[in-house]
């Protein structure tokens, strides 16, 4: 896009104040204040040597000028909502790219299709989300792709003796973590995956790509470029989005990095359209005040669950104890424990059932990170494709069940949970 009067002083502005005018300008949209919806599949030339010269630096057929821009050429290939929306995303980690999809799992797949090849070994956290779960054992795994995982939370020596292990089984190309993982927020030490994919790059000769999908804490509250991964991916449907109304998703990282993962999203046509551009610009206004509003109304029902009487267990980030190695990793990676809370019912499956059938101010549904409040249960929705060994072996019990807090106000959240659980 054309460089912008604000782009200059993006250093000195925070992200939220930079979400409703950094990447955009007005005289070339007729004034309009807002982005427009640019709803075309294709874009018209000045003349055939503009087309000429787009088309060169679109493929890499040259080398782009210092002052030259890419122009617009074809939606699939870019389009002024997908632009602005990733240079402004691409703010909250301060990326250096950000390339947009259609979906969550349309960003993870691309990027694991980019840089795993047949025969190669993805070093993989557990427990991680159902789709992530199922495409690398049951899609990647028809192109020859093994995996090896460790389940979350792991120490430093478990994460290298998984490495050891998935070294005996091919080249080790990735090393994909979800932290915190769905659905017990149990926390992956981010700089011990990336020293020791550093190690074995370093001795193998060749380079093992770090992929975090960070879903779970969104942009405001965990940054793992900063903590040294090669990527941070998302599902821009949940907070992102926040509105329920969006499916989306992206990846960002380094310029190489993401020419190679927008290179090939064009030819795979996986590129979010010209309204989920313009959804989530939409949304990004309101990022920082939903996501704190949500994560305040966490830190409240939290404290009413610990201490219920029905309530088993509680997995939440903001419970940590001082003593838990847990707890050092979240002081030096996460800025706030979110707003996704987890929880054991003392009972049976049966009783996670008759506490859910009861719930009213709480929606019944998967996803997260929108606006209203969610309740469901993992083992038989989101992760219902683990075998139950596996389950339990992840921690997944019949009688958990997964929140994702809204911005309701906070006592009649749990005046519902009450009454639910009474």
């Amino acid at each position: 896009m054309k460089k912008t009067k604000i782009d200059d002083m993006k250093d000195k502005f925070q992200p939220e104040s930079l979400m409703m005018s950094y990447g955009y300008k007005p005289e070339l949209s007729e004034g309009a204040l807002k982005c427009p919806i640019f709803q075309t599949s294709t874009f018209v030339f000045r003349n055939a040597q503009e087309g000429k010269a787009f088309f060169e630096i679109a493929y890499g057929l040259r080398t782009q000028g210092p002052r030259e821009e890419l122009g617009l050429i074809y939606s699939r290939l870019n389009n002024p909502d997908l632009e602005v929306l990733e240079d402004r995303l691409a703010l909250w980690d301060k990326a250096e790219s950000c390339a947009m999809f259609e979906s969550g799992m349309a960003a993870i797949a691309t990027t694991v299709l980019e840089f795993v090849r047949p025969g190669d070994v993805i070093i993989h956290s557990e427990p991680i989300y159902g789709g992530t779960d199922y495409f690398f054992k049951h899609v990647m795994s028809r192109y020859g792709v093994k995996t090896c995982s460790f389940i979350a939370p792991a120490s430093r020596q478990q994460i290298e003796k998984c490495f050891a292990q998935a070294a005996k089984m091919g080249r080790i190309s990735m090393v994909f973590i979800e932290t915190p993982a769905n659905p017990t927020n149990a926390l992956v030490d981010i700089e011990a995956c990336v020293a020791l994919a550093k190690a074995y790059g370093h001795k193998s000769k060749q380079r093992v790509i770090v992929a975090v999908d960070n879903t779970f804490l969104g942009p405001l509250w965990q940054h793992p470029l900063a903590h040294g991964a090669d990527l941070v991916l998302y599902s821009a449907t949940k907070y992102i989005g926040g509105h329920s109304d969006v499916i989306a998703g992206a990846c960002l990282g380094s310029r190489e990095l993401m020419t190679r993962v927008r290179t090939l999203r064009t030819f795979m046509g996986t590129m979010g359209g010209p309204w989920t551009g313009w959804l989530l610009l939409r949304s990004l206004e309101t990022l920082k005040l939903r996501m704190t509003c949500q994560m305040k109304n966490a830190r409240y029902v939290a404290d009413f669950l610990k201490d219920h009487p029905k309530v088993e267990k509680l997995y939440y980030l903001g419970e940590l104890p001082a003593a838990d190695p847990q707890r050092a990793v979240f002081e030096k990676q996460c800025l706030s424990a979110g707003a996704m809370i987890t929880f054991t019912i003392k009972g049976t499956q049966k009783s996670a059932f008759k506490f859910l059938d009861s719930l009213k101010l709480f929606k019944l549904a998967v996803s997260l990170g929108g606006t209203e409040s969610l309740a469901e249960h993992p083992a038989t929705m989101t992760h219902a494709d683990i075998a139950r060994d596996q389950q339990e072996r992840l921690g997944i019990t019949p009688n958990m069940i997964r929140l994702s807090i809204g911005v309701e106000n906070p006592q009649d959240l749990i005046t519902d949970l009450k009454q639910a659980l009474g």
